[in-house]
């Protein structure tokens, strides 16, 4: 595992992910990003959202994800096959250093390494934008997004127990923290 901050921005591993073209998000990526997001709601535990997110809402994200919070998306012969954003991790003012990571990829494309080159560019993209920490918080189960975090340098920082429903279940959440 590299050790969290400055200067330990690439995870190191694969190759593959260089196949991939990593970018900032545009206003014509908007459809294939929701497709890859509402397969993750009706399928996986990757989010805790149970309905599948509209086109307006999903424009409404796209312009939240154009300033200092970007959206990103890995494209392999200009198809999107995955995205990453940071987000807000609060509402109150002292959390404004710290953001929240998200990253998904296609169904057809996991374990190839998008996944991999996404977050290392949230993490370049988060130094950049001048954060100092990022959260990760991670569905119950996602044994291989904890993985790809740890290995991108986040480290356990606890599990939140039993705090979301889905598939007539409870899940935790596992929250893995990386300095920047």
């Amino acid at each position: 595992m590299l050790p969290p901050g400055p200067g330990n921005d690439r995870c190191g591993g694969g190759g593959y992910h260089r196949l991939v073209h990593v970018r900032l998000a545009r206003p014509a990526d908007s459809e294939q990003i929701l497709a890859i997001y509402n397969e993750a709601i009706l399928r996986s535990t990757a989010t805790f959202d149970l309905v599948p997110r509209t086109e307006a809402e999903q424009a409404a994200w796209m312009v939240e994800h154009a300033g200092p919070h970007p959206a990103i998306v890995a494209t392999e012969g200009g198809t999107v096959v995955g995205f990453g954003s940071l987000s807000p991790y609060r509402d109150k003012h002292a959390y404004a250093p710290t953001v929240e990571n998200s990253v998904y990829v296609h169904l057809d494309r996991r374990r190839r390494g998008v996944g991999r080159a996404l977050l290392e560019e949230l993490i370049l993209l988060a130094g950049r934008h001048g954060f100092h920490s990022v959260i990760a918080r991670i569905g119950e189960n996602n044994t291989a997004s904890i993985g790809l975090h740890e290995a991108c340098g986040f480290g356990l920082v606890g599990i939140e127990r039993e705090v979301g429903r889905k598939f007539n279940r409870w899940l935790d959440v596992s929250v893995l923290q990386r300095m920047v």
